[in-house]
């Protein structure tokens, strides 16, 4: 993060609807095939433009998922590429069942299982998004993957869909829901710990489109690494988030999507976002 000056992680939300130009020949194979390519090429070159100006890639499952097989493979070409350009991997796939399926969430997104025909290794993300609705025994077995492959987690606590406000800023004996969620997540710090950085690997999605709320989630969790998305697109403004840093500059990551890949410019719109951050965070 130092090294890059950046808390800057690039969303990658492909349409295929709208990339019939990122290929010029799917004559051969399905349309799902020549969809899946067409994402992979997609993103691929934005992260080639945005990336010098990143720390990690987030990119959303569900829109490669749609895709069948041929987006599995198209994340896996997307996931190399961004170990290539020496970004972190955060899967937003915003998993959560109940323990016997989260335990297998956890496998597919930083793990692997033993089968009688040898090891099958998940997707190797450094990161991936979950769902604490369930409650502390669905998250444990997700924990339990991420401690056990060194990686983290972002648990949804206050996010960003205008919808949030819902469930999300319910009231109950505790405070509303999203500080409980708060608690949860603080609970599970230690098993994620981070030694150096004082941050715990246990962190979570925090919304920049209710910023009054970040001040009492990063009292509640002052370990937490804060992956903040809303910021650009959905109206978030980096100049509110600077009590999401007050642990220090590796605090948050601010996640944008469109307001990156959608751009003109995707290199210089990153680059405009990174500064803009950087200058709120010290």
């Amino acid at each position: 993060m130092e090294e890059r000056r950046s808390q800057i992680c690039l969303g990658l939300d492909p349409d295929p609807a709208g990339l019939g130009d990122s290929i010029t020949d799917w004559s051969d194979g399905s349309a799902a095939e020549a969809a899946g390519a067409a994402v992979s090429a997609h993103c691929r070159r934005i992260i080639e433009l945005a990336g010098p100006s990143c720390i990690a890639v987030k990119p959303q499952l569900a829109c490669f998922e749609r895709l069948g097989w041929p987006g599995w493979k198209a994340l896996e070409e997307v996931c190399a590429a961004a170990r290539e350009a020496s970004l972190l991997v955060v899967a937003d796939g915003k998993r959560g069942d109940v323990p016997v399926s989260a335990k297998a969430y956890g496998q597919a997104m930083v793990g692997e299982i033993q089968t009688p025909f040898g090891q099958v290794d998940g997707l190797g993300a450094d990161a991936f998004t979950a769902n604490p609705l369930l409650g502390r025994d669905a998250l444990e077995p997700m924990v339990d993957a991420a401690e056990a492959a060194g990686a983290g987690i972002f648990a949804l606590v206050r996010t960003s869909n205008p919808g949030a406000a819902d469930v999300e800023d319910l009231p109950t004996p505790e405070g509303p829901v999203h500080e409980h969620l708060a608690r949860i997540v603080d609970g599970f710090g230690d098993r994620l710990g981070g030694v150096e950085s004082g941050l715990s690997g246990m962190g979570a999605v925090v919304g920049a489109t209710a910023p009054e709320h970040i001040a009492r989630l990063r009292e509640l969790m002052p370990r937490a690494m804060f992956l903040i998305p809303g910021v650009g697109a959905q109206g978030g403004r980096p100049e509110d988030l600077g009590a999401a840093f007050l642990p220090g500059r590796a605090g948050a990551m601010i996640a944008a999507s469109r307001s990156i890949a959608g751009a003109e410019d995707p290199a210089a719109a990153a680059e405009e976002l990174r500064e803009a951050v950087w200058s709120v965070s010290g």
